[in-house]
């Protein structure tokens, strides 16, 4: 075994070795980006694990894995690298859709989301994320989230062949494959825990299994704990009295990527499902994964390190893969995880949170900070736009921002968990606490868009929020996401409280069923599915035709009234306004806030000319798409 040279060169040769000779005639791609990604690689194989006395067969490893899943990589993906790496901004159209969901609660089998293919295109997809959908424990498994193997898919929802056919029948409609990937951890079913924990060598070093509390007590004064209902501290102890890292549940049992096997064998899952057709991977929980002992082992300069090793193994055998970040971290940190050489696309979660603070409030002066301050992105990245999703809502602002208008954050969190559990007078949010910590008051909020707005409560301006909600993540940039079932405002569903499976997970309640009669339903407006599905139909028909909302490019729009939310997003000669009244009383703007635009604009939701020279009333959850140019 030998050490990595700090000069690439030669251990460029040691890697490539036999590789040049196996790919044979399709080597010229191969090696074009082999060259180019192999410095990179390279460096931060030395900064991760320079001191490791195998590091230069470990990196030789990866690249032999590298090039086998090129060499078994189809003919047709292959090109479609081709066409991604001539269109490499293909991700920032304006005709970008995402719509998220669970297989069997929305579809059955994969052979079910098959049949939903011309539903997706009817919608406009572009981009369908699967939730969890690898084998798992049975029973709890956090909704999939505790893999037993990244090759074999849950049987209860088809086979891995099944996924693959899908993928490229997904493709071919235009719409991109998006999965989780999830690295932080495996379930303790995994076969790699399963050897881990019987001494089979080679395994051992998988996870962080210490013999006594010594470590683990060191490490826990400076780590937090995520799942207190479920284990304290971040280990549990196995059978034999070991203690082993568990961050989150105490089945899901975190890898210890301070060994470069570890990064091999997940690389090669990762080009495993790539050759599956799969072109995003959500890299989940990316804030952990790598520890050190007196800090708090969350957002270590080694994680962002580890993104870009992985990314630099797709170029090599993947290209066309895209990883998304899920960082549910401080909001100064979840930026940087986005760029070209970590995470393209990251979701927003601090729009996502502030959206609802604003509804709760009628007051969108945090949310317009959000969107002042720290929209903006590298170039060649964007965002994910939700409303909500699978997990939780989380009050992830700043407490120095909300000090800034004098909020106290810990007290304003409080009340907005009680305002969506239906704690507050006059509150019509059905919302569920998840993780409620009755000493400190600290929770977060489950609910589907359609109950945490009112409609559930017959709110008569429920479905107006739903809408504006929809209208902002639509707006703002990037990736808009879609949680299915929410374009026709489906409900909670408290039936998950009779299974003892998921009866102490209150998230279920928002991971209804597939709403058939709501779907069945969504061309009749005298129902409110019909009513929201055409509404936000035609937000996403308006989005389609409109280049300027392609990209992340924002400049703010500030009114004198606090219940307005407002934004421009430029083009090439016309700029597109965007204001929203997030209170519940209609704001009079008066025409001086107009004065720096043309004052003739065009309604891109009614098609109407629109005179700002008068000003504009905007009633309660109103808002306006208003194309026009800069003044003259």
């Amino acid at each position: 075994m030998t050490r990595l040279n700090l000069d690439s060169a030669a251990d460029r040769e040691f890697a490539l070795g036999a590789e040049r000779r196996a790919l044979g005639h399709d080597d010229g791609a191969f090696l074009t980006r082999f060259d180019k990604s192999f410095p990179v690689l390279h460096d931060l194989f030395v900064q991760l694990y320079g001191e490791r006395p195998d590091g230069r067969e470990a990196l030789a490893g990866v690249v032999a894995s590298a090039a086998a899943s090129w060499r078994t990589r189809s003919i047709e993906l292959k090109a479609h690298d081709r066409r991604r790496e001539a269109d490499p901004d293909w991700f920032q159209s304006e005709r970008m859709l995402g719509g998220v969901c669970y297989v069997d609660r929305f579809a059955g089998t994969l052979a079910g989301v098959r049949e939903q293919i011309p539903y997706f295109r009817e919608l406009g997809l572009t981009y369908l994320h699967l939730m969890p959908l690898f084998e798992s424990p049975e029973g709890n498994s956090d909704g999939g989230y505790a893999v037993s193997s990244y090759r074999r898919v849950n049987p209860a929802l088809g086979t891995m062949a099944e996924l693959a056919e899908l993928a490229a029948e997904l493709r071919l409609a235009g719409i991109s494959l998006v999965v989780d990937f999830i690295f932080n951890h495996t379930s303790d079913e995994h076969e790699w825990a399963r050897k881990a924990v019987a001494g089979e060598p080679g395994f051992e070093e998988y996870y962080l299994i210490f013999p006594d509390r010594q470590l683990p007590d060191r490490y826990e004064q400076t780590v937090r704990e995520i799942f207190p209902d479920d284990h304290p501290g971040s280990f549990v102890q196995l059978p034999d009295g070991r203690w082993i890292w568990a961050t989150f549940y105490h089945f899901q049992w975190d890898l210890n990527y301070a060994n470069p096997a570890v990064f091999r064998a997940m690389a090669e899952e990762m080009l495993f499902l790539a050759n599956q057709g799969v072109e995003i991977l959500r890299m989940d929980a990316v804030a952990f994964i790598w520890k050190r002992l007196g800090t708090s082992c969350e957002s270590l300069p080694e994680a962002h390190l580890l993104l870009r090793a992985f990314n630099a193994v797709l170029h090599m055998g993947a290209p066309s893969v895209l990883f998304k970040s899920e960082a549910i971290v401080h909001p100064d940190e979840v930026v940087s995880y986005i760029s070209p050489q970590e995470c393209q696309i990251s979701y927003n979660p601090l729009q996502m949170a502030l959206t609802w603070e604003a509804l709760a409030t009628g007051d969108g002066r945090l949310l317009q900070q959000a969107l002042d301050r720290r929209h903006a992105l590298p170039p060649g990245t964007a965002w994910v736009n939700y409303v909500r999703s699978h997990d939780d809502i989380g009050w992830t602002f700043a407490d120095e921002d909300a000090a800034e208008f004098a909020i106290d954050g810990y007290l304003h969190r409080r009340y907005l968990n009680d305002f969506y559990v239906g704690r507050v007078e006059g509150t019509s949010s059905r919302g569920v606490a998840f993780q409620e910590n009755p000493k400190t008051g600290d929770a977060r909020i489950a609910g589907t868009t359609a109950s945490l707005a009112g409609i559930e409560a017959g709110d008569s301006s429920g479905e107006d929020r739903v809408v504006l909600a929809h209208a902002i993540a639509l707006s703002t940039g990037g990736i808009p996401l879609l949680y299915l079932g929410d374009e026709v405002a489906q409900l909670n569903d408290y039936t998950y409280r009779d299974d003892p499976a998921r009866a102490g997970d209150s998230r279920w309640v928002h991971r209804p069923l597939r709403p058939d009669a709501a779907y069945a339903a969504r061309r009749d407006d005298s129902t409110t599915a019909g009513r929201v599905h055409r509404r936000l139909t035609a937000l996403i028909s308006a989005r389609r035709r409109c280049p300027e909302f392609a990209g992340n490019a924002l400049i703010p729009f500030h009114t004198s009234h606090p219940g307005i939310v407002g934004y421009q997003r430029p083009g090439a000669s016309h700029t597109v306004l965007v204001l929203g009244n997030v209170g519940d009383h209609p704001i009079h703007i008066d025409a001086v806030t107009f004065s720096g635009l043309a004052p003739d604009a065009h309604d891109l939701l009614t098609d109407q000319r629109v005179q700002l020279d008068g000003g504009l009333t905007l009633e309660p959850y109103g808002f306006v798409w208003l194309r026009t140019r800069a003044g003259a």
